[in-house]
């Protein structure tokens, strides 16, 4: 990030400077790029990505994070799209409009109408949830998750460069809901100090937010994701419906967020396995702040799979199983590996499931689309113990997905019985 910025867990004192907001001079100065027709139809269907290998040697001058237009054969303009210097996704786009050319105006009605989507679906008793999900709102590249006052920004591609205007519509529009701190997070930095202050007070601690009412802890400088995972807010409901008066064990269960909510509708016991023993001490902390005691849980830290050959031999059996592992397909040619996995685990989680049992199996991978991940349920899969699905979920209302971006629907969640 630019210079100016403080670190979180620094803890300085020092003011971080004011954002500038990038001016983009309006078309046409604005470069044009002439993709193939291929991919024109895709864009003008809605599709937010344009592919680099479209463009041939295009694009080999631009600056990253240059507002470019898109044009068809007739130079017409198709979209407004921001450039990435490098990478498959050459450009991901903003706007149709050709007039819509001012990283301001991208910015301001791409998430006004973010805003006013996330004041219509989001419960007044949640207050952690996606502000703004990238293609799905229209600005591809930035993710913006809320967790009560603060928010915490991702970016990729072109949109790197233009975090600084962000910031500054973000705050701008932040004041009325009480917002403190814009953090910036660096997933894929190696560095221990990946997470930056944008803007407001620095977030030294963990930070307690509330989901449907249930508070939990959620630390945005070392956890997962922007903190945790607000994707699977809606599923931990069903899970918590499916609960009452079962046995239920969550695999690869982190914080315990699927644990808390089946305690909470009614589960006689709950034993929860992940091999981050941080995480199960986060999950026994989430336990007290759900009003909940101890006696119904079991943290075990251990390996899934070898935990679950051990478990065979004890003849353990639970009647609702969830099981939620990292994603096992970072790319396409991981997928045949992953299938196969995906097969051991749920044949694995299978023969715990008691007689008339509930599994619920989900992935995370985008490369896993749903008809793959069936297929690692089906009866070739699980054998004699075949199942029928009887509710096929994904992420909630606050991660909008384009119809003509089925790459945006990453999230699977499988109930069956």
């Amino acid at each position: 990030m630019k210079s100016g910025s403080v670190l979180c867990n620094r803890g300085g004192r020092r003011r971080p400077k004011r954002a500038t907001a990038l001016r983009v001079p309006p078309s046409p100065a604005l470069p044009d790029l002439q993709p193939s027709n291929a991919a024109i139809d895709a864009i003008r269907r809605g599709h937010p990505w344009l592919w680099r290998d479209a463009l041939g040697r295009q694009g080999a001058s631009l600056a990253h994070g240059t507002v470019v237009r898109i044009v068809d054969e007739k130079r017409d303009a198709v979209a407004v799209a921001v450039f990435a210097s490098e990478g498959p996704i050459a450009a991901r786009v903003w706007g149709s409009q050709p007039g819509e050319t001012a990283i301001e105006g991208l910015l301001a009605t791409r998430l006004d109408a973010a805003f006013l989507r996330r004041k219509r679906m989001i419960a007044e008793d949640t207050n952690a949830y996606r502000l703004v999900h990238g293609e799905g709102d229209g600005l591809g590249g930035f993710i913006v998750d809320r967790y009560g006052q603060v928010l915490v920004i991702e970016a990729e591609g072109g949109a790197t460069a233009h975090v600084p205007a962000l910031v500054d519509a973000l705050w701008r529009r932040g004041e009325g809901m009480g917002i403190a701190s814009i953090l910036f997070k660096n997933t894929r930095s190696t560095s221990p100090e990946k997470v930056e202050l944008l803007r407001g007070t620095p977030v030294t601690e963990p930070l307690v937010v509330m989901e449907y009412g249930t508070a939990f802890e959620v630390d945005v400088l070392h956890g997962q994701k922007t903190g945790t995972f607000l994707d699977q807010r809606e599923n931990r409901q069903i899970v918590r419906r499916l609960a009452l008066g079962k046995r239920v064990l969550n695999l690869f269960s982190y914080a315990g967020g699927f644990s808390i909510q089946a305690a909470l509708g009614g589960a006689t016991q709950v034993t929860s396995v992940d091999l981050a023993g941080k995480a199960h001490a986060t999950a026994s902390r989430n336990v007290k702040l759900a009003g909940l005691t101890g006696e119904r849980f079991s943290f075990i830290t251990a390996d899934v799979f070898t935990w679950l050959a051990a478990a065979r031999q004890r003849a353990e059996r639970f009647d609702v199983i969830i099981c939620d592992p990292p994603s096992m397909a970072p790319s396409e040619k991981a997928v045949p590996k992953a299938t196969k996995a995906y097969r051991d685990l749920h044949a694995g989680c299978i023969e715990l499931l008691a007689p008339e049992g509930i599994f619920c199996a989900a992935s995370c991978s985008s490369h896993m689309n749903l008809e793959r991940f069936l297929e690692t349920l089906d009866a070739r899969a699980l054998g004699a113990r075949a199942l029928s699905i009887v509710q096929i979920a994904g992420a909630p209302p606050c991660h909008p997905v384009k119809p003509a971006f089925p790459e945006g629907a990453y999230l699977k969640f499988v109930v069956l019985t």
